[in-house]
């Protein structure tokens, strides 16, 4: 709204300003009431209504030199909406820093959940190690706790066949195991083939750990009768091997000449030739011909 300087404030021009004011007011009121055509902005429209305000600043430039200011007063409707402009400001400012502050601990939050994930994954390895750890024990208590017992006499499959088998499976695999099974068959199956060819099989087993001494004693058991099966002519050998690895030439030459007498014959080339280069090895007296 306009404020009046002081030029008019004689009766005069009270009157004329407040019938300027009625006048406007009809004017507002006929505008409020007749609805106004819209307006074609064109050239020329746009034209004059540059011209137009160009006198409006012509005219409030003179009054403001003329120390007649005029003053513009917001309407109370647009001090109020400016005021609620202003608070929605503010609050926005405040949403804003409340999603930063939300921003920051969700990254904090992220990061505490990767550490957690990492610390989580080490835990499980590290229980998982623990876990293999004590399987590995107790399987090692347990294999500890079976080679330690006494040997069974009790035939696991109930046939001396199969249960030579498995203990040659067995043995190939895990020779401390094996060994066990294999006495098993000694003591399940006595005075049997397959007990005999488990006598062999311990041999084996014990010049494989070095105690040819051991190995000698269960070459003996096989070979006890010179049986004619398949593996006695090798067993012979091996049995004078093992008596010369401990100092017993004379009985190693001895069981050269057995297997000259029983197994030369009916054994492979192979066989053959090994038993001579024993013989030369060990130093044999020469065989008798005939």
């Amino acid at each position: 709204m306009l404020k009046l300087p002081s030029a008019l404030r004689s009766r005069k021009a009270l009157v004329a300003v407040l019938g300027v004011t009625l006048i406007a007011g009809t004017t507002t009121v006929v505008a409020q009431t007749t609805p106004l055509e819209p307006i074609q902005w064109d050239r020329r429209s746009l034209e004059r209504l540059d011209r137009n305000v160009r006198r409006l600043e012509r005219a409030l430039t003179q009054r403001n030199a003329a120390g007649q200011p005029v003053i513009m007063e917001p309407e109370p409707e647009v001090v109020a909406l400016t005021s609620r402009v202003s608070i929605m400001d503010r609050r926005l400012n405040d949403l804003e820093a409340t999603l930063q502050r939300v921003n920051a601990d969700l990254e904090r939050l992220t990061f505490q959940l990767d550490e957690t994930t990492r610390d989580k994954a080490a835990l499980e390895t590290r229980l998982s190690t623990a876990e293999t750890r004590l399987r590995d024990m107790a399987a090692s208590a347990e294999r500890e706790a079976t080679l330690n017992a006494p040997i069974s006499s009790t035939s696991p499959t109930g046939d001396a066949a199969r249960d030579l088998t498995a203990a040659a499976r067995l043995a190939a695999s895990d020779p401390a195991l094996g060994d066990r099974a294999l006495q098993t068959v000694t003591l399940a199956w006595p005075d049997t083939p397959q007990a005999r060819e488990a006598n062999a099989r311990l041999g084996d087993l014990r010049v494989s750990a070095g105690d040819h001494a051991g190995a000698v004693a269960f070459y003996a058991a096989a070979l006890e009768g010179w049986p004619t099966t398949s593996w006695a002519g090798a067993t012979v050998l091996e049995l004078a091997t093992a008596l010369n690895a401990t100092d017993r030439k004379t009985q190693a030459c001895t069981a050269l000449g057995e297997f000259d007498r029983r197994y030369a014959a009916a054994g492979s080339a192979a066989l053959r030739t090994r038993a001579g280069d024993l013989r030369t090895r060990f130093s044999c007296p020469a065989r008798r011909a005939g």
